[in-house]
């Protein structure tokens, strides 16, 4: 690791999506968002589905996080997410047009049925939408 860094890792179930040395870390924590610098305090957090970005010499790179948890320590920070994509892979106009999709139905009657469900998928769409559009700019 360099000195002055953080050694970031983005891993879901499947694979290790991101490994590198960062200048900083935002994300999306249950009680709201949070950044992490290089020398921040320990902590963990539990995380909500959301954009990650992490910053390198003053270069952004978002990811869609499906929730999770992040610890950090000693400059090393870890998620462990369920679900995780670059918004660089995320195609933008798939991505919008779910968003658009999972917003028109989520007043329907067939989406009452299970709107817990529903609300679930349109904060992801959502998130890869912010990732892709965040990535393309």
């Amino acid at each position: 690791m360099s000195e002055n860094k953080i050694h970031f890792k983005l891993i879901t179930h499947e694979k290790i999506v991101f490994e590198g040395d960062v200048d900083e870390i935002y994300t999306k924590g249950i009680n709201g968002s949070f950044g992490i610098l290089v020398d921040h305090t320990p902590f963990m957090s539990a995380l909500a589905i959301g954009v990650t970005k992490i910053v390198n010499e003053g270069t952004p790179t978002y990811f869609a996080t499906m929730g999770g948890v992040l610890q950090f320590t000693n400059n090393q920070a870890v998620i462990l997410s369920e679900e995780a994509e670059n918004g660089k892979d995320i195609d933008v106009t798939v991505a919008k047009a779910e968003k658009e999709r999972l917003e028109a139905r989520i007043g329907s009657p067939e989406a009452q049925k299970n709107i817990q469900a529903e609300n679930k998928a349109l904060a992801i769409a959502l998130a890869k939408f912010k990732a892709a559009m965040n990535e393309a700019n």
